[in-house]
């Protein structure tokens, strides 16, 4: 009886590290793409804001909203400005160019991450 205890229990101690490891890296990776799907959700909101503001004359109030619309979206940026987007950039580089510069290049990087995390209906 003592020997079989001796087996069982480092056996069910690993299933159960195991199970844990198994259900963390699953709200680790919910989490991963909740993240992705808030930041894409943003950018294509910044991108409708924008491109409502330049269709009619510059005002002030279409650009604030433009405004507002980009710091919801540097916001969800945030946790994952670390991931790559090619050319050397990263999300947070690509989003900051795009939304500041104007930079046509690095907002197709970043509509091609989000098509690339499967939310490419969430950009314009």
């Amino acid at each position: 009886m003592v020997r079989v205890l001796k087996a069982v229990v480092p056996v069910l101690t690993l299933m159960a590290v195991t199970a844990g490891c198994s259900s963390s890296e699953g709200g680790d990776e919910q989490r991963l793409t909740a993240q992705r799907e808030n930041y894409c959700t943003q950018l294509g909101a910044w991108q409708k804001a924008r491109n409502a503001a330049g269709t009619g004359t510059p005002e002030s109030s279409g650009y604030d909203e433009v405004g507002a619309v980009a710091q919801d979206a540097f916001l969800a940026m945030r946790p994952l400005r670390d991931e790559t987007v090619g050319g050397g950039r990263t999300l947070a580089e690509a989003t900051v160019a795009a939304m500041n510069n104007s930079d046509s290049e690095a907002e197709r990087r970043v509509v091609q991450y989000c098509d690339d995390v499967g939310f490419e209906t969430l950009t314009r």
